[in-house]
């Protein structure tokens, strides 16, 4: 069995010899890898989204595609189409870049809607139709999306069946001014190349999610999860008056990789049991794309993260037993 936190800190180490900063992004990445989660990065452009996933596909041995979304794109460019060869008066499939196991979907937000119906067979299903056969994608699959929170020109809205896919949405931030400064030191060439070792293969990748599968988590902690999610649907029940803040809560989808990245993060902190804290380190990256504010709540300056700050507070990590005998 291979050492899992041994090959995490290479993978980081690798990485960081082209990015500078982003420790969380990374870090999450990492996660999202391990539990087979989608992730959903937000932030301005040129703060190092694309060129973090760009050298974590290389610090990894997997196929990786990158395909750049735009109002005219096409389903037939992102899933393949299928080719008549007057020959034979057939038709071959011809399997687009989806075909991977690592998909950077830069701007996901600027393709349209059949596009991202098509992206949603293949986030969901792992697997993609071309006319009237199926085909399966590579496993692992993950696909890693890019959008620009400030620029609406262009844009489409995701659909929120496709939002509740990723895994995390991560918000990325500005670099500190010491952090900016050996940015503009190392990357201010003429050469920009990126030169980045693989140091783990998918089979030890699958061997580090068997070790994921096996982590410890008490019914006392799924309870939390379980009671965190039900106060995004119902917060007057835990005493918060939020309920004109929220026109609908997380799916139990949320439920499910709140478990998984819970696990995953004690995996990567070299515990094999999760505790209450692995639950609120992981859940404003799961539930934050899941809560859907209500225009007061805009109107207030109020995001959900905000909300969630105030859920986290005050939903007890451990149930109260004399409340529920009672």
């Amino acid at each position: 069995m291979i050492d899992s936190s041994d090959k995490l800190d290479q993978i980081k180490k690798e990485i960081s010899r082209f990015v500078v900063g982003q420790q969380d992004l990374i870090d999450r990445l990492l996660l999202a890898m391990l539990c087979n989660g989608h992730v959903l990065l937000e932030g301005v452009p040129g703060v190092a989204k694309t060129l973090t996933v760009n050298c974590m596909a290389k610090a990894i041995d997997a196929q990786f595609s990158r395909i750049q979304f735009t109002p005219d794109l096409l389903p037939g460019d992102l899933t393949g189409t299928l080719v008549y060869d007057p020959r034979s008066h057939t038709f071959t499939p011809e399997k687009g870049p989806v075909f991977a196991n690592l998909l950077l979907a830069d701007e996901i937000n600027r393709a349209p809607a059949k596009v991202q119906s098509a992206l949603l067979e293949a986030m969901q299903e792992k697997q993609v139709t071309l006319g009237k056969e199926t085909y399966d994608l590579p496993s692992p699959f993950l696909v890693l999306a890019t959008q620009n929170p400030i620029e609406q020109e262009g844009t489409y809205s995701l659909p929120e069946a496709q939002v509740d896919r990723f895994m995390f949405k991560l918000k990325v931030g500005y670099p500190s001014m010491d952090e900016e400064l050996v940015i503009m030191q190392r990357m201010a060439k003429t050469d920009s190349s990126i030169d980045i070792q693989s140091v783990l293969s998918l089979d030890e990748l699958m061997q580090m999610r068997s070790v994921l599968d096996k982590t410890f988590l008490d019914e006392k902690v799924e309870r939390y999860i379980i009671r965190l999610v039900d106060c995004t649907r119902h917060p007057s029940n835990y005493g918060l008056d939020l309920d004109r803040y929220l026109r609908f809560g997380a799916s139990p989808r949320a439920s499910i990789y709140l478990s998984l990245a819970a696990r995953g993060n004690a995996m990567m902190n070299g515990r094999d049991y999760t505790t209450p804290q692995d639950v609120k380190d992981i859940a404003h990256d799961v539930l934050r794309h899941r809560l859907a504010i209500s225009y007061r709540a805009e109107a207030e300056s109020l995001t959900s993260d905000d909300l969630l700050d105030q859920m986290l507070s005050t939903v007890p990590a451990i149930e109260d037993v004399t409340a529920v005998e009672a």
